[in-house]
């Protein structure tokens, strides 16, 4: 618990900000947070006050429910102003933020600035399902360079540090974007076929709480809330389910969370009150850690039950390759059949036992595992060029749309016919290819 003392202290400096501006609604849920991640005499004193100021101000509201209007409005005046506190002070506001949008926590007004309105009305021009669009990361990126975009979109688009309109749905797409790039099994069916791999997926996985395939566990879709405080050292929301509190009353305790220095629990033990409940506790310890643990065994055992064929497969699994060269895929090939450029490890690709013997004999025989596997890569190029020419015929059709307008009332036509000429380079490759037709 000790790594999430700082993030405490920023949620409870937050709770008495809330506080000073009289929303004791927020005040006590940062507050309560503050506690959950790392609990401090403090935050419990802090606690008490927000409870006594609630009782006390609802007790004055049922007596007096009738105070003059001017000073109900003033009050609404001054919670209006409030800056939102998990803003940075530093930031220069625009002009247009000072009204602010409604729906805040609380109800309050939340700023925003020029840059945060830039970044929501980009990925809100992506479709919901241009996850890389939504990133702004290559299709061939690696996965930090994925997490490092989601990092910083995350934070620029979560609710309580921007109040421009549309960036909470903004945020919700950025969170889908990550959850699906970061799982290699749905990024692999998501760059095949270009759609929600979780319409396709959904319901594969049968796991108890707190355990799923995505890499940050949780059962099923996660929240954006959810997946932005594990990615971020908030605590472990899902993995709570999964091991969080005894369910006998005693017992060890335990906590995940998910931060720059990896996957950390941590483990402490309530304190029971007197000898003879701390040895009830000890002795239903093994029991309760065994309840806890047993998910965990269940998976494992399921994960070699399904590995047991493979031990004894035949089947020489097919050796990995690139479409770009790389100090790993230092060799350069070209399929029979379309010409396609790939790039292979010569060690890896030498080694292979079936496809070192039809390189030996000197041709592509027909059905031979040379010749499926360019088939097979010949198969996913193709589909990448595609995809990549649907996406970019849909993207020029919006950009002519847009410069027509409704009724195409002083439009310049020549600007919409150079739109019309652009051409699209997957769309010329599949051309180039025989794919598609002229």
């Amino acid at each position: 618990m000790e790594g999430n003392k700082d993030e405490a202290i920023k949620c409870l400096l937050i709770a008495q900000k809330y506080k000073d501006a009289g929303n004791l609604p927020s005040a006590r849920k940062f507050c309560q947070k503050s506690i959950n991640l790392f609990s401090t005499p403090e935050a419990a004193k802090f606690l008490e006050s927000i409870e006594a100021a609630e009782a006390s101000g609802s007790s004055s509201s049922s007596a007096g429910a009738g105070p003059s209007t001017s000073n109900g409005n003033a009050q609404a005046s001054s919670s209006s102003t409030e800056t939102h506190p998990s803003a940075s002070g530093a930031k220069h506001r625009s002009t247009g933020s000072a009204n602010g949008t409604a729906g805040g926590m609380g109800g309050e007004k939340r700023e925003f600035t020029a840059e945060q309105v830039k970044v929501v009305k980009r990925v809100k021009a992506c479709k919901v399902t241009e996850y890389y669009e939504i990133l702004s990361v290559k299709k061939d990126c690696e996965e930090a360079e994925i997490k490092k975009a989601y990092r910083k979109l995350a934070l620029a688009l979560h609710p309580d540090k921007n109040g421009a309109p549309g960036a909470d749905e903004a945020f919700k797409m950025v969170s889908k974007a990550f959850q699906v790039l970061s799982d290699s099994q749905k990024r692999a069916i998501y760059d095949q076929s270009g759609s929600d791999p979780e319409s396709r997926s959904g319901g594969m996985s049968s796991r108890g709480p707190g355990f799923s395939a995505s890499p940050f566990g949780g059962e099923g879709e996660m929240s954006p809330e959810d997946l932005f405080n594990m990615f971020f050292g908030g605590g472990g929301m899902a993995m709570n389910r999964g091991f969080g509190g005894s369910p006998f009353g005693g017992g060890p305790v335990f906590t995940a969370s998910f931060g720059p220095g990896g996957f950390r629990t941590t483990r402490m033990r309530t304190n029971t009150g007197g000898a003879q409940a701390q040895q009830q506790g000890e002795g239903a310890q093994g029991r309760s850690l065994l309840m806890q643990l047993l998910p965990l065994i269940l998976l494992i055992a399921f994960s070699f039950l399904s590995a047991i064929p493979d031990m004894f497969s035949t089947s020489i699994p097919d050796p990995r390759y690139s479409f770009s060269a790389s100090t790993r895929f230092n060799t350069e090939r070209q399929t029979n059949g379309l010409g396609i450029k790939y790039h292979v490890n010569e060690h890896e690709f030498k080694n292979h036992r079936q496809i070192a013997a039809d390189i030996a004999g000197g041709t592509h025989r027909r059905g031979s595992a040379l010749s499926r596997f360019e088939g097979q890569v010949e198969q996913v190029y193709t589909n990448t060029l595609y995809n990549d020419c649907q996406h970019g015929v849909d993207r020029r059709q919006r950009r002519r749309d847009a410069e027509v307008g409704l009724f195409g009332v002083g439009t310049d036509w020549e600007k919409v016919k150079a739109i019309e000429a652009e051409k699209i380079d997957s769309c010329e490759e599949l051309k180039r290819l025989g794919v598609i037709k002229s």
